[in-house]
């Protein structure tokens, strides 16, 4: 429950799990909200991790001590409103400064009713969030702020991350179609778990000409769009409650078309191969991860939000009901699978943001990675 009003001034409490608190000041809409602590260790492009639909039920720690410079803009959001659950600064910029800045961070929170707090050591909830890991959460204003044994019932009282089915409450319910750019090459059908609007965009300035399909679709509404090849999006959740889109994933992996998947789509595939998924400690999130990629050796700066894992093994090549599979990436931080790839299919997989608005783009050429195998499909 939350009201539209802006507060500076108005006293807020975060209150996690396991009863820990922090004091500090309004931030966006006054009221409270509830969710799961995770932190995102970017220091620019924060409209894009507000507005991915990944987020969904999560307040987004932000490492970074002072957000909202450069304010909002009508030009950057990956989706068409803000999914965080709530959100956490230490020092929020008191006056935007950007020429394609339209209104500040605190208005557009507010205005789109998401409850945050500001004026806390982020630096000492983050390293609480390390040693303990991502928890739940509540964040209160205003007339919200209670006796603290009251507010940390309220917090106990909201499902857990693990378990959780997501990828229906933020993914489109209609097909919709992003035309190529230019000539068109190709058709794929992407699979919306939550698919950002930067990720489209990216196939289409390849020539690809994209039908984006609920997370209910089946493999008849799959190839009703005579696919070249076909994608499966990132999104919220646990992927063991996926077992809709891993039967879909499974029917084309047996017809043998090309597919491409991100985050949660390679956490599907992970699956569709037989391998189990996990829980991360604290996840990676933010635009700063060093992953390696295995075929080439070249590290790459990379996007990351993933609370949860493929647990592959990194040390040999797998045998799958489709063919033998391998590792194609990891995380250099903490050798977590950051990608599959098929051996004897065309099927690949990473676990970060090739798209990456905003920003680093060191992972882009596995778009042209996807155009290479449906054009050896096609020959």
């Amino acid at each position: 429950m939350t009201t539209s009003t802006r507060g500076a001034k108005t006293p807020a409490v975060l209150v996690l799990e396991d009863g820990r608190t922090f004091r500090g000041r309004a931030y966006g809409a006054v009221g409270e909200t509830f969710g799961e602590a995770v932190f995102s260790t970017g220091m620019t492009g924060y409209q894009e991790t507000l507005t991915d639909p990944s987020y969904h039920r999560q307040v987004v720690v932000m490492t970074a001590p002072h957000v909202g410079n450069t304010g909002v803009n009508d030009e950057d959001p990956e989706s068409k409103r803000i999914w965080v659950a709530g959100y956490v600064v230490r020092d929020p910029a008191r006056v935007p400064s950007n020429w394609r800045s339209r209104r500040s961070l605190d208005e557009e929170l507010a205005t789109q009713g998401v409850v945050g707090i500001s004026g806390i050591d982020t630096r000492a909830l983050t390293r609480h969030l390390r040693e303990r890991g991502a928890m739940r959460v509540g964040i209160f204003s205003g007339e919200a702020v209670a006796d603290e044994a009251a507010l940390l019932a309220k917090v106990r009282a909201v499902p857990e991350m693990k378990g959780a089915d997501l990828s229906g409450e933020v993914a489109t319910t209609e097909r919709y179609v992003v035309p190529a750019i230019g000539t068109k090459r190709f058709t794929v059908a992407a699979v919306d778990l939550g698919i950002k609007g930067m990720t489209p965009h990216r196939m289409a300035e390849r020539g690809i000409e994209v039908h984006v399909l609920p997370a209910t679709a089946t493999v008849e509404d799959v190839y009703a769009v005579s696919p070249d090849g076909v994608f499966f999006s990132n999104g919220p959740g646990d992927p063991a409650t996926a077992d809709h889109p891993v039967s879909v994933m499974r029917a084309v992996l047996e017809r043998g078309t090309p597919l491409f998947g991100i985050c949660f789509g390679n956490q599907i595939l992970g699956r569709a191969l037989g391998f189990g998924t996990y829980k991360l400690k604290y996840g990676h999130r933010g635009i700063n991860q060093p992953v390696q990629d295995r075929t080439t050796g070249k590290v790459e700066v990379t996007a990351h939000n993933h609370g949860f894992a493929v647990d592959a093994p990194l040390d040999r090549v797998s045998d799958t009901p489709y063919g033998r599979a391998e590792v194609s990436h990891v995380c250099l931080n903490d050798n977590v699978v950051e990608g599959l790839k098929l051996l004897d299919r065309p099927a690949f997989s990473v676990q970060y943001h090739p798209e990456a608005a905003a920003g680093p783009h060191d992972a882009a050429y596995l778009f042209d990675r996807f155009v290479s195998l449906m054009e050896g499909q096609r020959a």
